[in-house]
């Protein structure tokens, strides 16, 4: 496709976003731009939520991961399902109950001071990377699709991207959000459905026929039992670990959390989750189906499997291999798929900045808002800076890079929330900040060294778990034997 039509398909597309956006921002204040004033429709965030779950990572990483793994994700995306039913029965009741904003003033009222801190740093941390790394990917494919062949360099594309999601979201927050993403998570399913049966028809192949050959060419093993302690893919890690990945990146999550508390009721909320999580399943079983199709297609045409996994999709889709509009397809579905993620990303660090870390509430009104406003445009600048680095220094699969970043930045997170959720205890607050900075630390280097402290054993993304168990024994040891008096909800 040439560098013009995709480029007046993105103004296009953008244009849209900016129509919706200023018909969903009027009368916006801060409480609608935080929760949305708690009116969203349920069924509009749950179909928001798929765009926001999938994001341009799983797009471009996941079909380009049956090169290595085969199959064996789809041991994660079951975890992911029991962990949006801990989301669903013990997370949503707690933060309805207390009627938060931001989940991380939970940890203020339960330990103190220094825990909400230290939650709310690890929050903005954990989502500025994850979220950068996201952006990245979409902002690395559109450079060599359109910003090249136009002799624009790869900052200045970054630089117009992030200046587009600023545009639509600094005025309406959360109430904008829930209504671009639901289009957007339509229109990437779609993408993946009509990139699918393009493929297939140029395979000359049905659905049923596909699935056998893929498994037929040894690329469709779904679970993995051998070898627990030196296989990455075994199902109890990729389950366990997909299962605390969403306990964590979604439900400690200010960004995730942000659209479930904008929902009329904890009723509504819940159904939304649920129905949610039940369409991630077959999604992702389809990226994976199209990641089989493009190698069997790859195989049939001669073409060459690119170096880096991430490069498969993007290489087929936009090199003229197959019908002209897959192109078209693979562009709209990678830009809604990055922007549904970044845009809610952008929105939930202004919130989290704003009443976490400069302690300015959604009541005052004209301070409030003109904080948000800087806050929003600095944000915007720390992503230019961040996947500028990535540019630098990718190597390999973002999707595997994010989980592997989340197993250090979220497992603080988990550790706090499981000890004030299921224990009596309050801590000596002041020693939190030094509790989250050693249990990253310590996985580290039981990472580093598992071979010999574990006997072989080998790490998988349940690295996530051992960093949360770790920071919740040195909050033990920390721990003061006093009932608390406020925020705990499962005495």
């Amino acid at each position: 496709m040439s560098p013009v039509w995709i480029a007046i398909i993105l103004v296009g597309y953008f244009a849209l976003l900016l129509i919706i956006s200023k018909i969903t921002s009027r009368g916006a204040n801060n409480e609608s731009f935080f929760i949305g004033n708690r009116q969203s429709p349920w069924y509009i965030v749950a179909i928001g939520m798929l765009g926001a779950s999938i994001s341009g990572v799983t797009f471009i990483s996941v079909p380009g991961w049956v090169l290595s793994s085969q199959f064996a994700y789809m041991q994660m995306v079951f975890g992911y399902l029991a962990g949006y039913h801990v989301i669903i029965w013990i997370l949503l009741p707690l933060y309805y109950k207390l009627r938060l904003t931001s989940i991380y003033t939970y940890l203020g009222q339960r330990f103190g001071f220094w825990s909400y801190k230290s939650g709310a740093f690890y929050f903005l941390l954990s989502r500025t990377i994850g979220s950068a790394a996201r952006l990245f990917i979409v902002s690395a494919v559109l450079q060599m699709t359109l910003f090249d062949a136009l002799n624009i360099p790869f900052w200045a594309n970054v630089l117009i991207t992030i200046g587009l999601i600023w545009l639509y979201t600094y005025r309406g927050g959360i109430k904008t959000i829930i209504w671009t993403d639901s289009l957007q998570a339509l229109l990437l399913v779609s993408a993946l459905v009509l990139t699918i049966v393009f493929v297939l028809k140029d395979l000359n192949l049905g659905l049923l026929e596909a699935w056998g050959r893929i498994r037929e060419e040894g690329m469709g093993q779904i679970f993995f039992w051998e070898d627990f302690a030196g296989d990455r893919k075994h199902f109890i890690k990729y389950f366990l670990g997909g299962m605390f990945i969403t306990i964590t990146m979604t439900g400690l999550d200010q960004d995730m959390m942000q659209k479930n508390l904008s929902c009329r009721t904890l009723r509504e909320s819940q159904k939304n989750m649920f129905w949610s999580s039940l369409a991630y399943i077959p999604i992702n079983f389809l990226f994976l189906m199209l990641g089989g199709l493009l190698i069997l297609f790859a195989a049939a045409q001669q073409i060459g499997i690119p170096g880096l996994a991430d490069d498969l999709f993007p290489m087929i889709a936009m090199q003229g291999y197959l019908h002209p509009a897959v192109s078209v397809v693979f562009i709209i579905g990678l830009v809604a798929a990055a922007f549904s993620s970044a845009d809610s990303a952008m929105t939930a660090l202004t919130t989290s900045i704003t009443i976490d870390i400069l302690n300015k509430g959604a009541s005052e009104e004209a301070i409030t808002r003109k904080t948000r406003y800087r806050v929003h445009l600095v944000l915007s600048a720390v992503f230019l800076a961040i996947i500028l680095l990535f540019r630098s220094l990718s190597n390999k699969s973002i999707i595997d890079t994010i989980f592997t970043i989340a197993g250090y930045t979220y497992g603080p997170l988990l550790g706090l929330f499981v000890f004030g959720m299921f224990t009596r205890w309050q801590v000596r607050d002041r020693l939190v900040p030094l509790v989250v900075l050693i249990s990253p630390i310590a996985t580290f280097l039981a990472q580093l060294y598992s071979g010999r402290l574990f006997n072989g054993y080998v790490f998988g993304f349940e690295l996530l778990l051992f960093n949360g168990l770790v920071t919740f024994l040195l909050l033990l040891l920390i721990r003061k034997k006093r009932v608390p008096h406020q925020g705990d909800t499962l005495r």
